[in-house]
């Protein structure tokens, strides 16, 4: 188990019933981001991995 998973854990129970937009998640990125700029690589690569996410199934 990787360390991220407890957080990724943590999300689903606390947060999981919920629905938000992409926007919003994309909203929520952005912030942590601004208050955690050392993390901006690793953010961008998972926004462009979800953006990208369906590539794959159109070829």
């Amino acid at each position: 188990m990787y360390f991220t998973d407890r957080g990724i854990e943590e999300l689903a129970e606390r947060r999981g019933a919920e629905e938000v937009s992409l926007h919003w998640v994309a909203e929520r990125l952005r912030e942590f981001v601004d208050l955690n700029p050392e993390f901006e690589t690793p953010v961008e690569r998972l926004a462009t991995w979800l953006a990208r996410l369906d590539d794959d199934e159109e070829d």
